[in-house]
């Protein structure tokens, strides 16, 4: 064991460093392992703002956000967990405030507050459009304020589990080489999403799942793995993410004939329809001829210069940047992307996994506070307030207990299956079957889903995995060996593509972000009103099912 902690989180962006923060504020002996440095974490991407009621821009409780978040959940969200996140969340917003997170401001100097999709009051806390950006940096200065220990890049791999317990992880040191083995009495995992099993995605590369399938293969379920949101704006051909702060400030959606088509869609929230409605608009437009060599237009000129540079100034810098246009003098091209994964590591209202010692907390997690759909500006805030959980109950129970047990057999077996793959000079190389994952999931499981299409993505992910057993490293070396951290991502986004499939399949009917419009077009809650859950036996998914949470709301048609 090259190191032992109480508590020890995996991935350092917004959750990570929130539960870090927490654990040690606690009084635990806490660590991060992160595969980057913490302020590259894919968090700073996040654009357009934090959900909090402040009731800054309007009249605002936290009972109207949480009925909002069930609605927009498409009610699969567990209501006990959003209560909680939007009772919680206006603390959690100052305190982020009191350490130094520069928000926007009214003339009165109070938090601003911008409308976003799908929510019945300007809610969405902002610092212009670069929040994650803020709270990213934030965040990690509060971890330096504590000398907390970061352990970046290093790429963990699998987790330790003996006696029935998760009691660390096994890593690679990306900078100096070799296998590192870590104990801890309870790991928090806070990997984020898996947006890079798709081709059009707005995740950054290190976005490959990880922590979901290191808790698969410890034997932990993962929840609602369908659900794969899709971001109506996002750059295109790059992917990159374009806010829904845009759309909040008021800019238009339009198509190849200049029409603002959301009026056939969703006629009472036009633009602040919620991300799969208009989602599945642009891709209809798309599909049926109006749309723009694959895109629609997201038009920003009628709110004028000064607007567009005073809050919406990054989306400016990535549209010049990557489309060569100006938003203040030309529309932006934009499409639905893979953004954000619903799913994930089934969790309580905690982070506590149903492996002891182990915990989950962000994108990685499923706790379920989105359902079927995520509101924009609900998935910064859950990393805050469910890392923050996560932290505060990991590291009492840490405190609880003494020992930490890493077997010999563990270390060896990982080195040797670590061995087996370096030592191999003949097959194929990761990236072929990586890149043909990621254009057939977004071909056969995007905006929309068909039967057959479902089915045969699954036999194409059974063939990829199949061919993967024979991949080759082709860098032996020690240092920053990118290859080998790459085919390792490769497997963890192959087993989640499999349980994503097999969910996908067995829910029979059309909800959020799972659209079924050519089998099953409407939302059937008498019979899948439930959670799939997705566990790994004899190297396969097997489903299972869980009721949803109610407490007060019962659902009602979505009107738009």
């Amino acid at each position: 064991m090259d190191a032992k902690h109480d508590v020890l989180v995996i991935g350092a962006g917004c959750a990570g460093m929130r539960a870090a923060i927490e654990a040690f504020d606690a009084g635990a002996d806490v660590a991060i392992i992160s595969k980057i440095h913490p302020v590259r974490s894919h968090s700073g991407a996040a654009e357009g703002g934090i959900n909090a009621a402040l009731g800054n821009a309007s009249e605002d409780d936290p009972e109207k956000h949480a009925f909002d978040t069930v609605k927009g959940s498409d009610y699969l969200g567990d209501q006990d967990a959003i209560e909680i996140l939007c009772d919680e969340a206006p603390d959690d917003v100052y305190q982020l405030e009191n350490w130094g997170a520069v928000f926007s401001r009214t003339d009165d100097g109070k938090i601003a507050q911008r409308p976003f999709g799908a929510a019945g009051e300007p809610r969405t806390a902002y610092a212009a459009d670069i929040t994650g950006h803020v709270l990213l940096q934030v965040l990690y200065e509060q971890l330096m304020k504590r000398d907390i220990l970061v352990y970046d890049e290093w790429f963990a791999w699998k987790l330790v589990v003996d006696e029935d317990r998760c009691q660390g992880v096994i890593a690679w040191d990306l900078m100096n080489g070799g296998l590192k083995t870590v104990g801890a009495k309870t790991v928090i995992l806070a990997t984020g999403g898996a947006g890079r099993l798709y081709v059009g995605t707005t995740n950054a590369y290190a976005c490959t799942g990880d922590g979901m399938t290191m808790a698969l293969r410890a034997g932990v379920a993962l929840k609602d793995m369908e659900m794969m949101q899709f971001h109506p704006t996002t750059l295109s051909p790059t992917g990159v993410l374009i806010t829904e702060g845009c759309r909040g400030e008021g800019a238009y959606l339009l198509n190849s004939e200049g029409d603002r088509f959301l009026k056939r869609y969703a006629p009472n929230a036009m633009e602040l329809a919620s991300r799969d409605v208009i989602s599945r608009a642009e891709q209809t437009e798309i599909d049926e001829g109006r749309g723009v060599d694959g895109s629609v237009l997201l038009d920003l000129r009628h709110l004028g210069a000064e607007k567009i540079i005073e809050r919406l100034h990054g989306t400016r810098e990535l549209a010049m940047t990557f489309a060569l246009i100006d938003p203040i003098h030309d529309p932006i091209p934009v499409r639905p992307g893979a953004h954000y994964h619903m799913g994930g590591v089934d969790t309580d209202v905690w982070g506590k996994t149903s492996l002891e010692g182990l915990y989950a907390a962000g994108e990685v997690a499923c706790v379920s506070v989105h359902g079927a759909n995520r509101l924009g500006g609900n998935a910064l805030m859950e990393t805050i307030t469910f890392g923050k959980r996560a932290g505060r109950h990991a590291a009492e129970w840490a405190l609880a207990n003494t020992t930490v047990t890493v077997p010999e057999g563990a270390v060896s077996d990982a080195e040797r299956e670590l061995r087996e793959l370096l030592d191999r000079d003949e097959g194929e190389r990761p990236w072929r079957i990586r890149d043909e994952l990621a254009t057939t999931m977004h071909e056969n499981f995007g905006v929309f889903r068909r039967e057959e299409q479902m089915q045969r993505q699954g036999e194409i992910v059974s063939r990829l995995r199949e061919r993967y057993e024979r991949v080759v490293v082709e860098d032996k070396g020690n240092v920053f060996n990118s290859d080998l951290t790459q085919a390792l991502e490769l497997g963890f986004l192959l087993e989640l593509a499999e349980c994503m499939v097999v969910s996908g399949l067995a829910r029979k009917e059309s909800r959020g972000a799972h659209a079924r419009p050519y089998d099953y077009p409407e939302r059937d809650d008498d019979n899948y009103m439930r959670h799939t859950l997705v566990t790994w036996e004899d190297g396969r998914p097997q489903l299972d099912w869980r009721d949803v949470t109610m407490t007060k709301w019962q659902p009602q048609e979505r009107k738009y």
